[in-house]
């Protein structure tokens, strides 16, 4: 099964230097073990870009679709052989980045 594992944070590029050190234990982890598919950060809201082309309508705003102090920061796609994994996972990833982590199935 495949995961999503959301980093949740109020500002992007926040990553101390021993934070970086303990992301890039946990990556290696995720690697050897087979988990890993891939991950990286995500730049703020502020650098979003929103279109919505519903019938050809060419609207382009600039920022997020959501209003909010959190966000999506970075994320980690991996590979887990059930739920409960994931979720483990995604205990030692929130420890690794000191950030909140959401989990969600990838479908299809």
């Amino acid at each position: 099964m495949r995961f999503l594992l959301s980093v949740i944070d109020s500002a992007s590029r926040t990553g101390s230097s021993d934070e970086m050190a303990a992301i890039d234990i946990f990556n290696e982890k995720l690697q050897k073990n087979d988990h890993w598919i891939f991950a990286c950060g995500v730049d703020s809201p502020k650098s979003a870009k929103l279109v919505d082309n519903r019938a050809g309508a060419g609207l382009t705003h600039d920022g997020s679709y959501v209003d909010s102090d959190e966000f999506q920061s970075g994320f980690w796609i991996i590979n887990a052989a059930s739920h409960d994994e994931a979720m483990a996972l995604a205990h030692e990833g929130s420890m690794a980045c000191n950030r909140k982590v959401e989990v969600r199935p990838l479908l299809g």
